[in-house]
């Protein structure tokens, strides 16, 4: 097909369509069917519902099974984050990387599929679909994002993004209503149990992924080739982070901001990672159905993020960015403190609307934050956020390994969440040290 001219309006739906088909990976893989059923693997129960085992074992070593995902989740981020650079400068500098873009998807997607077969007998299986599966979807943002500003224009890009975010959010919750209704009424499709139409839930996710990405790789251009691959393309994503990194020298205040993000972070992206574990085996559901209120719990983080991220932005146009940073963490201990003591589905509702609503907030004026720092004029603001984005990623390593390490010792997800108390602390410490140039609110004229 002859490729679309910049701008067209086709081309950008079909850009923006890539995110209804790979966040259904998000919302079913990472935040509710596959934690449900693989806690529901790994756990035993008695007759009261009490949690009598919940150990696992892999290669010959028992591991709490919270502490394995994790443990699985922190490797998968970190090849993620070294792999970034790597990627960051072949979808930069090479013309094909519409290949690259379906390879990680097709790997994800694939891996998204292979959960079917997950089980005790062959875990290792499991974690490494599950491991695929995250990378697969991580990588194939690296080179979707990069074709951005081939595809729209300046003044397209807010508004197309925003589509895409959106579509996705759609998309992905319509694929879980379905797999919720399969799996409550299993009856009605001939099934015995509710647990082959969970494991189907896995296929149709990776499907709706594939299916649904070939009307963006219909449109795409293959990308624009500027130079062949060679080794000093391949480690220019690293010269770029090194060259940030000096930077960051002659930067105070984007330096101290960054030591607070990154600590403060680690614990944010955590809490959201573990939310609906910490709900399978930390809440007495009694005769509660534990899958539909974990499902609901999910939705209501979701669409509460939104309301989240508007308030905090308007909060931080009176008040200021630092300030209400300061004040969203220490929001974020008072939940931590009162997740401890979560027990009824009731109080992990609000536990998950409190959540809901300072996510959207801290994840939007985070990255708004740093993006007022980066020094005016500056040409190269990719690196800068690639920076940003590792940062992240390494950030989230340390935190599921902490988690992990915490949960493992103490045998409770709840001591793990407590842990997490210590780096918003001290996010709050380093906030309080960051210089307030160009962040403060602006004055009204009188």
């Amino acid at each position: 097909m002859k490729n679309l001219p910049k701008g067209s309006k086709k081309l950008l739906n079909a850009w923006a369509f890539y995110d209804w088909a790979n966040s259904v990976y998000s919302l079913v893989i990472a935040s509710t069917v596959f934690p449900i059923f693989y806690a529901a693997l790994t756990i035993v129960k008695n007759e009261q519902g009490e949690i009598v085992d919940d150990s696992v074992q892999l290669l010959g070593f028992d591991f709490n099974n919270d502490s394995l995902i994790s443990y699985v989740t922190a490797l998968a981020f970190l090849v993620v984050a070294v792999m970034s650079p790597f990627l960051s400068g072949i979808a930069d500098y090479v013309g094909n990387k519409k290949n690259f873009l379906k390879f990680f998807c097709y790997m994800g997607a694939l891996s998204c599929i292979g959960l079917f077969w997950f089980d005790l007998e062959n875990l290792w299986f499991g974690l490494l679909c599950y491991f695929l599966a995250l990378v697969g979807f991580w990588a194939s943002l690296v080179f979707y994002n990069s074709y951005l500003p081939d595809i729209a224009f300046p003044e397209q890009q807010d508004k197309v993004s925003a589509k895409g975010f959106s579509m996705g959010y759609i998309g992905s919750v319509i694929l879980l209503v379905i797999c919720l209704f399969m799996i409550l009424n299993f009856e009605l499709f001939g099934f015995e149990d509710s647990a082959f139409p969970t494991r189907l839930s896995f296929v149709l996710t990776g499907v709706w992924w594939i299916g649904f990405s070939q009307i963006t790789y219909y449109y795409l251009p293959k990308g624009n080739k500027k130079q062949t691959l060679s080794n000093e393309v391949l480690f220019n994503g690293f010269k770029e982070l090194k060259k940030i990194w000096n930077s960051l020298q002659h930067n105070p205040q984007l330096k101290k901001y960054l030591r607070a993000f990154f600590v403060y972070s680690m614990a944010v992206q955590t809490v959201m990672l573990i939310a609906t574990y910490f709900g399978i085996e930390e809440v007495n559901w009694a005769g509660d159905d534990s899958t539909i209120g974990l499902i609901v719990s999910i939705l209501l983080i979701q669409l509460v993020a939104i309301a989240g991220a508007t308030i905090t932005s308007r909060l931080s146009e009176k008040f200021g960015n630092i300030n209400i940073l300061i004040a969203v963490n220490l929001v974020w201990i008072g939940i931590c403190i009162y997740a401890f003591f979560v027990r009824t589905p009731m109080q992990f509702y609000i536990a998950a609307g409190l959540v809901g609503l300072v996510m959207g907030g801290i994840q939007t004026l985070s990255r708004s934050t740093y993006s007022k720092m980066i020094p005016e004029g500056t040409l190269d603001t990719a690196s800068f956020f690639s920076f940003y984005d590792v940062s992240e990623k390494i950030g989230i390593v340390i935190g599921m390994l902490l988690y992990g390490m915490v949960a493992q010792v103490f045998g409770s997800i709840r001591y793990s969440v407590l842990f997490l108390t210590a780096f918003f602390f001290i996010g709050v410490i380093l906030l309080l040290r960051v210089p307030r140039e160009h962040l403060q609110p602006k004055k009204e004229a009188v």
